[in-house]
């Protein structure tokens, strides 16, 4: 059940989601691909992403 207050939190929430997204973004733009794969591997291995 949503109320004012709690749809205010999740409207706040959203835009923290949307600004960490932004982040993320510009920084793997500026990644060598040595960095891109080490991250990659990070996150397979934590399970964030499948292997394809």
């Amino acid at each position: 059940m949503s109320n004012r207050f709690t749809s205010r939190l999740s409207d706040n929430d959203d835009f923290k989601r949307d600004e960490l997204i932004r982040k993320i973004e510009h920084s793997v733009e500026h990644m060598t691909l040595a960095e891109l794969e080490a991250l990659s591997y990070d996150m397979f291995t934590k399970g964030y992403i499948q292997d394809y």
